[in-house]
């Protein structure tokens, strides 16, 4: 693999492997057919990118989103590597460019969208320009049984037995039904080298709250984070436009996104999150797959996603770069309430229906775990984790209290009811309140009557909410939201186990505003500031995305580091040797305020072990100028003869002059063999 870690290090700017990846790289670049599902921002990308480059001919990337695919032919192309697109947004230059590089055999990576796989056409082209690999991304979109279901994805098994070449398959999240069905409609039925890898983000914060005006909610906590790229998500496209506006009077850039716009609009809201830096956009689901910008620092819910599933696709959206992010999922009994009536009411079959309330009800026990939240969220995923140190329940751990006598309580007055009221009504039975509604009915004469007074209103619904989320009470759609108990409800009614809940009540963290987050200490915040000021200004002037100069991981570790030579700005993460040579320079300047100008070859050594063996030849041929008794008439090598020496690391006196010529090698051929001697033996 010594040829993939070069290429690790020098094309994209890494020291190391995530863990995972190494595997999975050496099982694309040796042609295994491959299945891998990868934590999403577990840098699945690269795991087709890196063997792309170490096999012969063109890997085909099939992905679902032109904005996805324009965003990592960009990133590659910065990186120096030679990528391109075929798809409806292309202007005729970028596809001329495209054919004239396959026509030539520099292009390494061709992205297209399966719909480009209808056509007799560009299944011409593909038999034609020597496709050594296909790579799907996103590959649970070729399964009805997942989430974002695209019906083209089934002709990329016919492509496959079509061009006899190896696949690799990625997705982030894949149950048993998804795998099973990716392996049938991609592989054929025969089973790829498959890969589970974990599904722990350990660099995104995990926090739920109970809703408590929502809106006020969402605003604090973008307002800690000002400055910062994210995602709000909301359930109805009018409050993202709503929100959108409150985060823009607040002083924060914001727009709104969701499926009712024009498409032109859309595709200019996508545009600009990925290329402003520090925009919010406050979207329904329809954004979200395959957005691929990488310093997304946060992702707040306003309203409760739909399943576990889609609540970790959801927040792997933010951190993708490895730099620390944030997540805050709002919820209340409403959410909880539309989320059950939406599975009731489908046209699914039993099955499904009974899969999707499982699903939902995994999401509510995260919402209301009593424990670390990553440790419940991975469980589920079939991992096992301590408590994490990273999730408010670690943060903060929350007071509990024996809840069986409450619980039961509220479970008699829905009974003695029918099961015909909702939590309101019965919060007003249990706190002895004497509506209109209740003295209609006689509730005011039922032994549950009044025996609830321990707890106030709000403190009454948290149980109740709470309730709902251990799955013990359901909203029946058919009476119109009426709670009515469930089987896991039972053995509690009867006293045969017990139940703990959070002492949950909305009053106490009424006027709790979060505190202000910064992704560096206060000290090094106004050079982080500086150097994304320059970012900005180089990605606005190139027309990219500020992430594709360099990403928010790179600027901080620039920040805290704070490198004062271009070898140690090779050091950096995510600073590879073409934007070294690009941009090292200029944020060494932002840096230390000045640059020692570096002759070219030089800078091409930067980072590299015969950068050190450059600047030690260089020291001895300044010795030797003048000869060793400095009387002789000066004499020197150019620099390109010094870094030919530096990289080839001649061995013995003839090889030596070989390179030097007789002269030179006379002057300093034995000076520089000690050189290299020692630092191949520095003990």
């Amino acid at each position: 693999m010594a040829e993939a870690e070069k290429l690790l290090r020098d094309i994209f700017g890494f020291d190391a492997f995530r863990p995972g990846q190494q595997e999975i790289v050496e099982a694309v670049a040796a042609g295994r057919n491959t299945l891998a599902i990868m934590p999403t921002g577990g840098g699945k990308s690269l795991c087709f990118q890196l063997p792309a480059l170490m096999r012969h001919g063109v890997t085909v990337v099939i992905s679902p989103l032109i904005a996805l695919m324009r965003d990592q032919v960009r990133a590659l192309r910065e990186a120096g590597v030679v990528a391109g697109a075929l798809t409806s947004g292309n202007t005729d230059e970028e596809t001329e460019a495209v054919w004239t590089a396959l026509e030539d055999g520099s292009l390494k990576l061709l992205y297209l969208a399966p719909e480009r796989l209808a056509s007799g056409g560009a299944m011409q082209m593909l038999r034609r320009i020597n496709v050594s690999l296909i790579a799907v991304d996103e590959a649970h979109c070729v399964s009805q049984w997942g989430h974002d279901f695209r019906p083209d994805y089934l002709r990329i098994g016919q492509l496959r037995e079509m061009l006899d070449v190896p696949l690799a398959a990625f997705t982030a999240t894949a149950d048993e039904e998804t795998r099973e069905e990716i392996v049938r409609r991609l592989f054929d039925g025969t089973p790829p080298q498959s890969f589970l890898r974990g599904f722990d983000r350990p660099n995104i914060h995990l926090a739920f709250a109970a809703k408590n005006s929502p809106r006020k909610q969402i605003l604090n906590f973008a307002a800690a984070r000002k400055g910062q790229s994210g995602i709000v998500y909301c359930g109805t496209r009018a409050r993202t436009e709503s929100i959108a506006q409150g985060l823009r009077e607040a002083g924060m850039a914001a727009i709104h996104y969701h499926g009712g716009m024009d498409p032109n609009d859309r595709r200019a809201a996508e545009l600009q999150f990925q290329q402003e830096d520090g925009l919010i956009v406050v979207a329904t689901v329809a954004f979200g797959m395959g957005v691929d910008k990488p310093d997304i620092r946060w992702v707040a819910h306003s309203d409760l996603p739909k399943s576990i599933e889609a609540y970790y696709q959801e927040i792997g959206r933010a951190g993708r770069d490895g730099a620390p992010a944030e997540t805050l999922t709002l919820f209340g009994p409403d959410d909880i309430r539309l989320r059950r009536s939406q599975i009731d009411e489908g046209l699914a079959p039993p099955e499904r229906r009974a899969a999707d309330h499982a699903r939902l009800n995994a999401l509510l026990g995260l919402a209301e775990a009593l424990e670390c939240r990553r440790a419940v969220l991975l469980r589920y995923f079939g991992e096992d984790c301590a408590h994490c140190g990273n999730c408010d329940l670690c943060d903060r751990p929350p007071e509990t209290f024996d809840a069986t006598e409450a619980v039961r309580k509220a479970l008699s007055a829905m009974l003695r009811t029918g099961e015909w009221f909702g939590a309101g009504h019965l919060v007003d039975i249990l706190t002895g309140t004497e509506t209109d509604k209740i003295r209609e009915r006689g509730h005011d004469q039922l032994p549950t009557f009044g025996v609830g007074t321990e707890f106030k209103k709000g403190e009454w619904q948290a149980v109740f909410r709470q309730m709902m989320g251990h799955d013990l009470v359901r909203p029946n759609g058919e009476r119109h939201g009426a709670l009515f108990m469930t089987d896991a409800a039972r053995p509690i009614l009867r006293g045969e186990e017990t139940i703990r809940l959070r002492r949950d009540t909305l009053t106490a963290a009424k006027d709790r505003r979060p505190a202000t987050k910064t992704l560096v200490s206060e000290e090094d915040e106004p050079l982080l500031s500086a150097l994304k000021a320059k970012r900005r200004a180089l990605a606005e002037e190139q027309r990219v995305p500020a992430y594709v100069i360099f990403n928010d991981r790179t600027l901080i570790e620039m920040a805290e580091r704070k490198p004062q030579s271009l070898d140690e700005m090779a050091g950096i993460t995510g600073v590879g040797a073409k934007k070294l040579e690009a941009y090292g320079a200029t944020f060494l300047e932002v840096i230390s305020g000045s640059v020692e100008e570096v002759h070219p070859m030089r800078r091409k050594l930067a980072g590299k072990q015969a950068g050190s063996l450059y600047d030690r030849l260089m020291e001895a041929q300044t010795a030797l100028a003048r000869g060793p008794d400095g009387i002789d008439k000066p004499l020197s090598c150019s620099q390109s003869l010094i870094a030919r020496i530096a990289e080839t690391r001649p061995r013995d006196a003839d090889a030596m002059a070989r390179i030097l010529g007789d002269r030179r090698a006379e002057r300093f051929g034995e000076a520089f063999l000690d050189v290299l001697r020692e630092a191949a033996d520095p003990a």
